[in-house]
């Protein structure tokens, strides 16, 4: 199996996979954080990520997207739980790919804080502390990269200053980084101008801007340490034109922009959207607007925006993987 930094350098998308907690939910599955599930339901976390590779995915994310301290203590566990339930997390991973025989990578997931930062509220009686920030995310990362992932996955981040923290740290593993936001429709007053910015008012400029800056890091520049910079999430109640895969594909086609005017070409971009918005049906269960024939039809715009590693977040399923799957391989890349 290649590395998954020489992978990069290959023509053809990487196929990522779907959502993970809306998929323990599909099984009955609801835990006050989901980072239980791999103490407490091994056997689907497992089985969810085997889904995903039978689907086709070439990559699938560990179940520790809310696993750091920050967010177990929010959810009334004890925060010393966290590395046991990283290195579960990477197993259960580790597990599902060793019993398909597949080359499969292993993304390292590390989500935002619950919450705002210290650097974004301006003080610690709203924000989380800065340096309560830093040691969650060492923490998680350091785990991670100790199990054995092949690249870290920073995702659905609201501030660039979190993912700034975030790769600092991360740049110490020289594991490959990719680091995705989450953004919202807003519009320009001036001009008219349709711009994503994330909750906390940061577009994907503001990233680039705030990993160059070197704020975080001791005055380094972190640009050229992030190896795939993408979007994922989003959802509009109001703009279904500005949710799911027509969502993602305007978003990676203004992070394209925003790294050009900076003279930055080449870099992998990645895009994961969620299934459109969710709702709830007849029975008060949670389903999602975007079927996997209508996602997988926007596949080849994506490509075109220039996405490279193409996958689902919240409400896409093994199913949606597999249109994506057979969108790709007919796609002439």
């Amino acid at each position: 199996m290649i590395e998954f930094r020489e992978r990069l350098n290959f023509d053809k998308p990487i196929l990522y996979d779907g959502g993970f907690g809306s998929q323990l939910f599909a099984r009955d599955i609801e835990l006050a954080n989901s980072a239980l599930a791999n103490e407490l339901h091994s056997a689907d976390v497992v089985g969810i990520h085997s889904d995903y590779i039978s689907a086709g995915a070439e990559a699938i994310g560990t179940n520790t997207f809310v696993v750091s301290p920050l967010h177990l203590q929010m959810a009334g566990q004890d925060k010393s739980d966290a590395q046991r339930l990283i290195r579960l997390g990477v197993q259960h991973a580790k597990q599902a790919v060793e019993e398909s025989g597949k080359d499969i990578y292993i993304a390292g997931s590390v989500g935002p804080s619950p919450g705002a930062i210290e650097a974004d509220s301006g003080d610690t009686i709203f924000g989380i502390p800065n340096d309560e920030v830093r040691e969650a995310h060492k923490l998680v990362i350091r785990t991670l990269t100790e199990a054995g992932v092949d690249f870290l996955c920073l995702e659905t981040m609201f501030s660039a200053k979190e993912a700034a923290i975030a790769v600092d740290i991360a740049r110490e593993t020289e594991l490959p980084i990719a680091v995705n936001m989450t953004y919202k429709w807003t519009k320009e007053r001036s001009t008219g101008k349709v711009i994503y910015k994330t909750d906390w008012g940061h577009s994907a400029a503001d990233l680039l801007q705030m990993l160059d800056s070197g704020e975080f890091s001791g005055g380094d520049s972190l640009l050229d340490c992030v190896d795939i910079i993408g979007l994922n999430c989003g959802a509009e109640s109001k703009r279904t034109e500005h949710s799911g895969m027509p969502y993602a594909i305007t978003g990676t086609e203004q992070l394209h922009a925003a790294l050009s005017e900076i003279g930055i070409n080449g870099k992998r971009m990645m895009a994961y959207p969620n299934a459109g918005m969710p709702q709830l049906d007849e029975n008060h269960k949670t389903v999602y607007t975007q079927t996997p024939t209508e996602m997988a039809g926007h596949v080849p715009a994506l490509i075109e925006a220039g996405a490279y590693l193409i996958g689902g977040c919240c409400g896409t399923t093994p199913a949606h993987i597999k249109a994506f799957r057979e969108a790709i391989d007919a796609n002439p890349c």
